[in-house]
This record gives structure tokens, C-alpha cells and sequence, in this order.
């Protein structure tokens, strides 16, 4: 019983980190920030982390309040969280229009307009908030099942959902990464950040025409 609900959860954890809100705008913004390889995983692991430990903090809320009010809350956080993409997408969006065209104005080596105008900090943590309201419900019924096993088993069981769930979006993030920095035209190297932001509000727009 317990193995299988040990694969279970890793299978569950690896599996819906596979879901693009996961993974592409923490590739599409390390790529618009042209952040190295290492920042961009530590910033995957944080706001991964972040999102996992709702997961498991609203399967222990789950255990008193019911697992189906657990499942219609979640369904509505859902929504928030694709609003929450979209919105995050345009104001990124933005931003590098008007930080492409501040350097077409001043000049590309204008160090003083990029310093007041980075946007790196409020970037990582606009991901971490989109991370955290988007919850894995998934995991609610897995512990759930593991709880009559005691504490000890539970808490083993959460521990590898959540690391599966961490590994699949770093490995994910850092491989989409590493595709886009290849792609060297004129157009992303002056607009990547707008770009990115686009990316990410289309893909919110995506989330919420499917209701997801």
C-alpha cells in the first residue's frame, strides 16, 4: 500500500508539472532576463517550492474540511491563476516595449535607465505569487490515502510528490531555456522581454479558454 502510493504521488507530481503554466514562463522570463543557467533554476525551485507546499498544505486543510469543497476550490483557483497569467504577461509585456524603446532612445549602454527600471526582483517574485495561487489538487486525494498509514508514511509520501513535482519543472524550465537561448534573431535580442511577456499572457488566455 504504501509503495504504491509512493509511485503514485511521484507519478502524480512528475506528470502534472508537465502542464505548460509550469514551466513556460519561468523559461519564457530567463530568456527575456537573460538569466544563466543556475539563476534560473534557483528561481525554478523557489517558486516550485512555493507551489507544492499549498498543494500539501491544502490536502492537511482537506483532512477537516472535506475533499469535494478541497476540489471546488480548487477548480476556482484555477481561473484566478490563468487571470493572474494573463495579467502578469501584459504588465511584463509592457515593460519590455518600454525598456526596448527607452534603449533605442538612449542608447544601449544606458546603465542607468536599466538599474532603475529592472524589474528582475519584482519578476521572481510575480512568479512565485503565480506559482503559489495555482495549487496541484491532485495531490489532496493522495493524502488522503496515505493518512490512515500514520504521520510518518504521510509526510514521506508528500516529500517525494513534492520532489518529483520540483525535479520535472527545473529539468523542464532549464531544457526550454536552453532551446531559446539558441534562437539568436534580431527581433528577441531588442524585444525578448515583450516577447516573453506575450508568450505569457497567450498562454493564460489558453488556460482560461480551456478552463483550466
Amino acid at each position: 500500500m504504501f509503495l504504491t502510493l509512493l509511485i503514485g504521488a511521484m507519478t502524480v507530481g512528475s506528470l502534472h508539472a508537465l502542464a505548460p503554466d509550469h514551466w513556460v514562463p519561468f523559461a519564457a522570463v530567463a530568456r527575456g532576463r537573460s538569466w544563466s543557467a543556475g539563476r534560473t533554476a534557483r528561481v525554478t525551485f523557489l517558486c516550485g517550492f512555493g507551489h507544492v507546499s499549498v498543494s500539501a498544505l491544502l490536502g492537511l486543510v482537506a483532512l477537516f474540511v472535506g475533499l469535494e469543497v478541497m476540489k471546488s476550490f480548487g477548480s476556482s483557483m484555477g481561473g484566478v491563476a490563468g487571470i493572474l497569467l494573463v495579467g502578469f504577461g501584459l504588465a511584463y509585456g509592457v515593460w519590455g516595449l518600454r525598456r526596448a524603446a527607452g534603449q533605442k532612445m538612449h542608447g544601449h549602454h544606458h546603465h542607468h535607465y536599466d538599474h532603475v527600471h529592472d524589474p528582475s526582483r519584482a519578476s521572481v517574485w510575480g512568479l512565485f505569487l503565480l506559482s503559489c495561487i495555482d495549487p496541484c489538487i491532485a495531490v489532496v486525494p493522495i493524502l488522503f490515502a496515505a493518512a490512515p498509514l500514520g504521520a510518518p508514511s504521510a509526510v514521506v509520501v508528500v516529500v517525494a510528490y513534492e520532489a518529483a513535482t520540483l525535479l520535472t519543472m527545473v529539468a523542464l524550465v532549464l531544457l526550454a531555456r536552453a532551446g531559446a537561448t539558441r534562437l539568436r534573431w534580431h527581433f528577441l535580442e531588442h524585444y525578448a522581454d515583450g516577447a516573453a511577456g506575450a508568450l505569457i499572457a497567450v498562454l493564460g488566455g489558453v488556460l482560461l479558454f480551456l478552463g483550466m
